[in-house]
């Protein structure tokens, strides 16, 4: 089966390593996303039912409008995807626009424009929730039309939701698998860890995230797949998984020279024995969730 993009642009975007992560990934009746991000597995697989969160609420917000506005949004969106709008002027102007805005049609509209036209489409947040990528001088940014209708399609099976990692992990049920793609460790321990949407994803919360995984194969019966960096952190907090290492390349850096090949490791959690679940993560409090926009 011929791999399917994403419409959007995502740094650490899983088209790349799709074909390894559908090999460790176990049957099951409804897939469900924590991280979805670009939604590159969820593309790319065929389960009958997806559950996919994130706790970004712009790019959830979005899902839902392609799901179920596709046409006026398609419509809408090509407008702006024209020279006229691929300037830095105008590029700053819907920035503020998008920032400003609460109406979540024009955010969504708007989200799409900011991602094809920032800086390698990053998606980051300053401290008040803004929006603040600069912009990225492309030629002529790509307009997704094909890959939204096939993302429109295919949404059809899924339901999007804004809500933290750990409300969705235990809220899964029966038959479920679970691919997990967090923010990623960084891969010397000078670097920071990464920022994702307003919050930092801290060493801690990865390894709540592996003792949660553990508890979920193992008690639950539910198989966990989860895809970071191969580094000796990564390695201590999987260390009830089954690893698997592959190979991919680095896109981030500005230096095509930079781009080289690192190890990642895919850890697949499925019905080790128990441990018992700390009890800081059952306790899972509100301030973690917010409800899904549709």
């Amino acid at each position: 089966m011929k791999k399917t993009r994403a419409f959007l642009k995502w740094a650490g975007g899983k088209y790349p390593l799709v074909e390894d992560i559908k090999k460790h990934l176990p049957q099951g009746d409804c897939l469900i996303e924590p991280f979805v991000g670009a939604g590159s597995v969820f593309l790319n697989t065929s389960y009958d039912a997806y559950v996919l969160a994130d706790i970004n609420s712009d790019l959830i917000n979005l899902y839902n409008t392609v799901k179920y506005r596709t046409d006026s949004f398609i419509g809408e969106v090509r407008e702006i995807f024209t020279p006229e709008f691929n300037t830095a002027e105008q590029y700053y102007l819907k920035r503020e626009e998008f920032n400003r805005s609460i109406d979540p049609i024009k955010r969504s509209v708007l989200f799409l424009y900011l991602n094809r036209h920032c800086y390698n489409g990053l998606c980051r947040y300053n401290s008040r929730g803004e929006f603040n990528v600069p912009f990225g001088r492309y030629k002529k940014p790509y307009f997704p039309e094909e890959e939204l209708l096939w993302f429109a399609d295919k949404a059809q099976k899924a339901t999007f939701i804004t809500q933290h990692y750990e409300s969705t992990l235990l809220s899964a049920e029966s038959g479920s698998v679970i691919y997990c793609d967090p923010p990623y460790a960084p891969l010397s321990e000078t670097a920071n860890f990464t920022a994702y949407h307003t919050n930092a994803f801290s060493a801690q919360e990865q390894r709540n995230l592996a003792q949660l995984a553990h508890y979920l194969s193992s008690d639950r019966k539910i198989p966990v797949l989860i895809s970071n960096h191969d580094t000796p952190a990564t390695r201590e907090w999987y260390h009830q998984a089954k690893l698997h290492i592959v190979k991919v390349r680095r896109t981030i850096s500005r230096n095509i020279l930079n781009r080289n090949k690192v190890n990642e490791l895919l850890a697949l959690y499925n019905g080790e024995p128990t441990l018992n679940l700390p009890k800081q993560i059952v306790k899972t409090t509100a301030k973690h969730f917010s409800p899904g926009v549709k």
